[in-house]
């Protein structure tokens, strides 16, 4: 039996099988890049999402602390605050409807365009309850990371895009 045939043998599938389990490993590379790369792209869309929930709870809590109740003599109170809003307000940039917010949650603007430093745009309507117009309003508030919705802007559209929150309250006027 001739051992220098067989170990040259035993070299080339060595090269052999070093070959098929580097192509394995890269293989298994790339799909773990690929699942790094969703998993950074779900975290940032998680992140958007949640923020952009707060922000619209801010919004929301701070419209529902209002004025929205009777005086002693019965007679409604109410912030003007609430006071039933122009039509599309949740569609488009509404001065008095409409603020901007920044990266930290702060207000840095109002009015038909966003200023250079809005990170999210919160706009809210109040809406008067079919039921019981002068006591019951439905406030709904969408905040949105994007300066631009698209075709979810239209008249009369109730689209919520990705990232985006929309809430809805109803607040009822009760006695003090």
């Amino acid at each position: 039996m001739d051992t220098s045939n067989l170990r040259h043998r035993q070299d080339g599938l060595s090269l052999v099988e070093v070959t098929i389990a580097t192509g394995i490993i890269a293989s298994a590379l790339v799909g773990l890049a690929q699942l790094f790369a969703i998993s950074i792209a779900s975290n940032h869309s998680a992140t958007t999402l949640t923020y952009t929930a707060v922000l619209a709870e801010q919004k929301i809590e701070q419209l529902r602390a209002l004025a929205w109740s009777f005086d002693d003599g019965g007679r409604p109170l109410s912030d003007p605050a609430l006071s039933p809003s122009p039509p599309e307000t949740l569609t488009a940039n509404t001065p008095g409807w409409v603020d901007y917010v920044d990266q930290f949650g702060r207000v840095v603007g109002e009015g038909a365009a966003p200023p250079p430093k809005a990170v999210y745009i919160r706009r809210w309507s109040i809406e008067p309850l079919p039921n019981n117009p002068a006591n019951t309003i439905a406030i709904q508030v969408l905040v949105t990371a994007r300066t631009n919705r698209g075709s979810a802007d239209r008249a009369g559209s109730s689209a919520r895009l990705p990232g985006e929150s929309r809430l809805v309250a109803v607040k009822t006027r009760k006695a003090l």
